[in-house]
């Protein structure tokens, strides 16, 4: 049924949504969002970056003014009815039910389309409709779920920005995190200021599991450089070397079939220009993880890393690529 509501909305609000968003829409991935923040940051005269995160967003979501939001699109009673009980079902925990008052609940079909037209209303139509116009200069918004940063291309126009969307967030029940939360002087001014005159370093911005770095080109051109961030690889090594230990007395040959898919999994993802070294470092991490595990089932007795070269000879794990190719003239600017 929440399938069947999903497409109805989506056909609805696939009208109203801007250009400026990306998570969980038909056609739109994350990939695209971080091709659009290489353009923005690369093509447009921008200096600052305000890195912005939502605290439990999912969670703090007030219902009665989403509800009001949806009613002025959507008519029919009865689709309001399921929306109105998907939204209220509550979440079990430790075998109790708990209901609370604000909050769409994540793992439902549905959760992620009701967060997106929460935010249009919150952050997008108000910052094309309201805020751009009144800013001196040029600005954007890049945003996946509640994943979102805005460019700026004067600091008084982000300080003003960011003091007014505290504002704003509290309006309708949300917070932005204070210490995620932050404006940066970012991109090509700040690289050749830095180069000119000294001092620290320009600063670096995470947004959807990367660590965004202002760059020069082998030309010498500005560019933008991309890291998996160092959370993002930690964890993903930690999963992995989990399921090593879990799995370490399989068949060796069913262990490198699902590595291999843990690996190309990952490349497709962490695969953009310029992140080629933490695909390494991923890699390098499953191969020692895996000869880790390996050697747990040997009885006390290591594995020399000879014999493990052999194995590896034998049983190959797939070696880094780059999945996600340039985007445009991004690298070239």
């Amino acid at each position: 049924m929440q399938r069947a509501v999903l497409d109805l909305l989506n056909a609805i609000y696939e009208q109203d949504f801007l250009g400026c968003s990306y998570g969980f829409r038909p056609g739109r991935s994350a990939q695209q969002a971080l091709d659009e923040v290489g353009r923005v940051i690369c093509q447009r005269p921008m200096r600052y970056v305000l890195e912005a995160d939502i605290s439990a967003y999912f969670d703090t979501i007030v219902r009665s003014q989403l509800m009001e939001w949806i009613e002025k699109r959507v008519r029919d009673g009865s689709i309001l009815r399921l929306i109105g009980k998907w939204i209220n079902v509550g979440v079990l925990e430790d075998g109790r039910l708990l209901i609370t008052q604000t909050g769409v609940g994540q793992g439902q079909v549905i959760s992620p389309l009701l967060a997106n037209i929460y935010l249009h209303y919150v952050l997008d139509e108000w910052f094309e409709d309201v805020v751009k116009p009144r800013l001196r200069g040029q600005a954007y918004e890049i945003r996946y779920a509640d994943d979102f940063i805005l460019c700026f291309q004067y600091r008084e126009d982000a300080e003003k920005v960011l003091a007014v969307l505290r504002k704003r967030f509290e309006k309708y029940g949300l917070t932005l995190h204070p210490d995620k939360t932050r404006l940066i002087e970012f991109g090509r001014d700040a690289l050749s200021k830095w180069e000119a005159e000294g001092g620290p370093k320009p600063g670096t911005f995470d947004f959807l599991g990367f660590t965004h770095i202002c760059r020069r080109s082998r030309r010498g051109n500005f560019t933008l450089h991309v890291r998996t961030m160092r959370q993002r690889l930690r964890r993903s090594l930690r999963r992995a070397s989990a399921w090593c230990q879990r799995h370490r007395h399989d068949p060796l040959a069913e262990q490198r079939r699902a590595l291999n898919a843990i690996l190309r999994g990952h490349y497709q993802y962490y695969g953009r220009p310029t992140n080629f070294r933490s695909l390494w470092k991923f890699y390098r991490g499953v191969r020692r993880a895996w000869r880790k595990w390996l050697n747990r089932r040997t009885r006390g007795r290591s594995l020399p890393w000879r014999v493990y070269g052999e194995l590896l000879n034998a049983y190959p794990l797939q070696r880094p690529y780059i999945a996600q190719p340039w985007a445009g003239a991004v690298s070239h600017v």
